[in-house]
């Protein structure tokens, strides 16, 4: 299986342990605009058992990853996280919901830990408009609320920034 071709810009790659396919078949029922690429298998030559799920190709977004089935001894981390920038509360919790679903959960601000342990920030762009306001008291007011959500309520952060 060769991933990726000559100057088409780049892929993230995921490592998981046995789980690959099933991720990406969760993964790409969430993000619409998203599409199955190519599934490579073991051989012969291992190391994994011939003719099980090495690596799966799949799109989200427009934005190209591998999901390798690499085995134990790597595991995501918060150094790493995929922002997704919402347009409003709908999108918010339509991706929150899902992947948080059967095992995920929030941690802080935004952020979450899908069910297979990657890092994601569920991120409305209104926030970032809100706590960067150039009046220092609207702006201090909507951080604090913010800091203080683990998933992002638009309606409550747009309160804290009308001093409601």
């Amino acid at each position: 299986m060769t991933l990726g071709n000559s100057g088409d810009g780049f892929t993230t790659c995921l490592w998981f342990d046995g789980q690959a396919e099933e991720a990406a078949a969760h993964y790409l029922s969430i993000f619409e605009n998203s599409r199955l690429g190519r599934i490579g298998r073991y051989t012969e030559a291992g190391p994994g058992p011939a003719g099980s799920v090495l690596a799966v190709e799949f799109t989200l977004n427009g934005q190209k990853f591998v999901a390798i089935n690499g085995g134990p001894e790597f595991t995501f981390n918060e150094a790493v996280s995929f922002q997704i920038h919402c347009a409003d509360q709908e999108e918010v919790d339509h991706y929150w919901d899902r992947l948080t679903a059967d095992g995920g959960q929030g941690v802080a601000c935004g952020w979450l830990k899908d069910k297979y342990g990657v890092s994601w920030q569920v991120v409305p762009g209104i926030v970032v408009d809100l706590i960067g306001d150039e009046d220092p008291e609207r702006a201090a007011r909507t951080t604090a609320a913010m800091l203080k959500m683990v998933k992002f309520d638009i309606a409550a952060l747009q309160k804290a920034y009308d001093g409601e």
